[in-house]
């Protein structure tokens, strides 16, 4: 018996359409999000908590007649993702690993949206570029690892937009379908409310789209509850903004922020990106692309730009508004621009190239500058530019004993302070004497501790013979004042950004 094998011999064309096909497959989209997923999971738990982690994790910790009290006058913005992480934390613990895996899934969720919009937009062979690159961009990666809200927002307005530009092609006007979309995009407000700048977005899709006056006014109508319903959030957004007051102090509106920090982080990934986003116009607008096409491309570069600029101007203008964190909902459309602009380059090789394998070839290299960049948000220290509040509350646990006194530094900002180890790991500090603690996070509707200044803990000190001091500046005051009251340092313990020493008295 003889068997016969058959070996494809098609030509690349050929290849291309059949990847093409397969591409077109719903399955396809899961994949990719199933791989995002899996990308920004890779070392999630290594990372110490940093200061905005810890806000997110306090917050969902205490009861929730406290936390409804918190977010009245402060955080309000954050407070529909405190709620979730309150359930989240009840069932799962607040590891690191635990409180991040929601948004390395809401990390899968956008790059599945990623690759829809995209096949709908474009091609099919966009789509899955798109959502690939999308996985590895560096903010995306960031973010797939922190426990705030701005996977999970990437997610929401990706979907969205899929579902908008449905409405929108169908020209739909279903009152239900609308009063749905409505209630979704108010929601997403809830979130975040910077999400409620994909609303400019999706009125430049119905500018390009012209789908007649039933549709715009469907839009309108759905426009108009979705702005009443998200009124109460804007209306504590801007009473609260006294909290972001610090951006004034930062200046982090800076040509580094835009063109590297908010989406690349780091120059070489950055350089690649924009080499690609460049060519996304010169291959849609030369190469006869479809109209369609054209209007696609119209929009993604509208949501990728328009937000950055908006608060840009809105930060020098206004008030402070803009943190490089603030525009990772963008994202999404500047995948889809890098992977426009790989088909423009591969659209450049000679008409016998296979450009499938080209394409995948681009996306691996893209993928490859990627990796030093990952590799660097999963070292123990990645956070906030070096947070260890995880390894110093091992040190303490290492080293201390049942009813010894602990202090930490109150003089640095609240996002570096020390005490946050103690919230965040108390299982380290079991049988320590937190003598500074005032009232605790759980009981008050505040975002930290109370605590009571050194100074006046003379007569809690009295009892204790050794005092472990927990210090994030090199200043180290508490040492000193302890030094005053007697104490001598016995033993030094550098971390990393925080130093604890070991301070006993006769």
């Amino acid at each position: 018996m003889t068997a016969t094998i058959t070996v494809p011999t098609g030509r690349p064309q050929e290849r291309w359409g059949m990847l093409r096909a397969r591409l077109a497959g719903r399955a396809i989209a899961p994949v990719v999000g199933v791989f995002a997923t899996v990308v920004s999971l890779i070392g999630i738990g290594t990372p110490s908590y940093w200061g905005d982690e810890a806000a997110s994790v306090l917050a969902a910790e205490r009861p929730l007649p406290v936390m409804f009290g918190m977010i009245g006058h402060i955080d309000a913005v954050h407070g529909l993702y405190y709620l979730f992480l309150h359930l989240w934390t009840g069932a799962f613990g607040t590891a690191e690993a635990a409180t991040r895996i929601p948004s390395a899934i809401g990390v899968g969720l956008a790059a599945a949206g990623v690759v829809v919009l995209a096949r709908s937009l474009f091609t099919p062979a966009v789509g899955v570029t798109a959502g690939l690159l999308f996985a590895v961009i560096p903010q995306v990666t960031r973010m797939g690892a922190e426990t705030r809200s701005y996977a999970l927002g990437m997610a929401a307005v990706v979907w969205l937009t899929v579902w908008f530009v449905s409405l929108v092609r169908r020209r739909s006007t279903s009152r239900r379908s609308w009063a749905l979309f409505a209630v979704a995009s108010a929601a997403s407000m809830y979130l975040f409310l910077y999400l409620a700048m994909l609303l400019i977005v999706h009125a430049a899709w119905m500018l390009l789209q012209r789908p007649g006056r039933a549709v715009v006014r469907a839009w309108a109508w759905s426009l108009a509850g979705a702005l009443l319903l998200g009124a109460p959030i804007v209306v504590a957004g801007i009473a609260q903004r006294g909290q972001i007051a610090f951006l004034g102090r930062r200046d982090y509106a800076t040509p580094e922020s835009v063109f590297i920090g908010q989406w690349f982080q780091e120059p070489v990934f950055a350089a690649v990106a924009w080499a690609l986003i460049l060519l996304a116009p010169i291959g849609v607008l030369t190469m006869r692309r479809a109209v369609g096409e054209r209007q696609g491309l119209a929009m993604v570069a509208v949501w990728a730009l328009a937000p950055t600029v908006l608060l840009i101007i809105g930060n020098a203008l206004v008030t402070p508004m803009y943190n490089l964190r603030y525009v990772t909902f963008c994202v999404p459309a500047v995948a889809i621009m890098m992977a426009l602009g790989l088909r423009t380059l591969v659209g450049l090789l000679p008409a016998r190239a296979d450009r499938a394998v080209a394409t995948a070839v681009g996306v691996v290299l893209v993928m490859a500058v990627a990796v030093p960049v990952l590799v660097t948000q999963r070292g123990p220290f990645a956070k906030d530019d070096g947070s260890d509040l995880r390894q110093t509350a091992e040190v303490v646990q290492a080293h201390a004993s049942p009813g010894d006194a602990v202090v930490f530094d109150q003089s640095v900002k609240p996002s570096r302070q020390s005490r946050l180890a103690i919230d965040l790991y108390p299982t380290a500090f079991t049988g320590l004497d937190d003598v500074a603690l005032v009232e605790s996070y759980r009981e008050r509707p505040e975002l930290a501790d109370l605590a009571a200044p050194l100074a006046d803990l003379h007569d809690e000190l009295a009892g204790h013979a050794r005092v472990w001091a927990v210090e994030g500046s090199e200043a180290a005051p508490d040492v000193a004042d302890l030094e005053a009251l007697g104490y001598r340092v016995e033993r030094v313990f550098p971390v990393h950004r925080s130093t604890v020493y070991e301070l006993v008295r006769d």
